[in-house]
């Protein structure tokens, strides 16, 4: 799965470490999602989307049924 993560992160300017701690997560997991390393909990994704005021389908995109 890929992300805009970071993109909206940069949009409102705030760091890693930042978002991470608004989240209840660390940094590192932070990283590790923005570097398509590893995938957030539905429970994440959910809260990052809210975060940034989007749909979560607008921060991460699911390229599993493509050819």
């Amino acid at each position: 799965m890929r992300n805009n993560l970071k993109i909206y992160r940069a949009i409102e300017n705030i760091t890693q470490k930042e978002l991470a701690d608004e989240l209840g997560v660390s940094r590192q997991t932070i990283v590790l999602i923005e570097n398509n390393k590893n995938d957030p909990s539905l429970e994440l994704a959910f809260k990052i989307a809210h975060k940034f005021d989007v749909k979560i389908e607008d921060i991460f995109i699911n390229d599993s049924n493509k050819k």
